[in-house]
């Protein structure tokens, strides 16, 4: 079930007190390691980073009211999840990001095409998360959107 909570803070408010806890924590590490130019909003009912329109005023190109979509963090029914756009988008880093999460020693990585679950809370490499949030600046970003939607 999607959030109708229009801010990060009331979206956070809102959970469960372990989940705040977690989602606090995931945050944390995605806004200190995120590159400048990234903003924090609420984005189809999660917390979003994404590039502004003030960076890139075309927008989403599924909805250009909507800025360009990064990275999410959304706490599911089942589970705590980070979308991460640059894993789907750059095979390097999907390549670098299994590595170091098998190095983590936190058990099997459950992962879509860019959602990373996380069922057991104990169990959250968030450093990994942290710099995963660093590894692609909003300009690399960019180039990587208008390249697949070019296609």
């Amino acid at each position: 079930m999607q959030s109708q909570a229009t801010t990060v803070d009331q979206y956070i408010a809102e959970l469960p007190e372990e989940r705040q806890k977690v989602i606090s924590q995931l945050r944390k590490q995605i806004k200190k390691n995120l590159p400048k130019g990234f903003e924090e909003c609420m984005g189809y009912g999660m917390i979003a980073y994404v590039i502004p329109h003030s960076m890139y005023p075309a927008g989403y190109h599924c909805d250009p009211k909507v800025p360009v979509p990064f990275m999410s963090l959304a706490s599911q029914k089942n589970f705590v999840a980070v979308y991460s756009m640059g894993l789907y988008a750059d095979p390097k880093l999907l390549k670098w990001f299994t590595n170091e999460y098998a190095k983590a020693g936190v058990g099997k990585l459950d992962m879509g095409k860019s959602c990373i679950r996380f069922k057991k809370m104990d169990m959250i490499p968030f450093d990994l998360i942290g710099q995963l949030a660093s590894k692609i600046t909003p300009k690399q970003w960019l180039e990587f959107y208008e390249k697949a939607i070019k296609k």
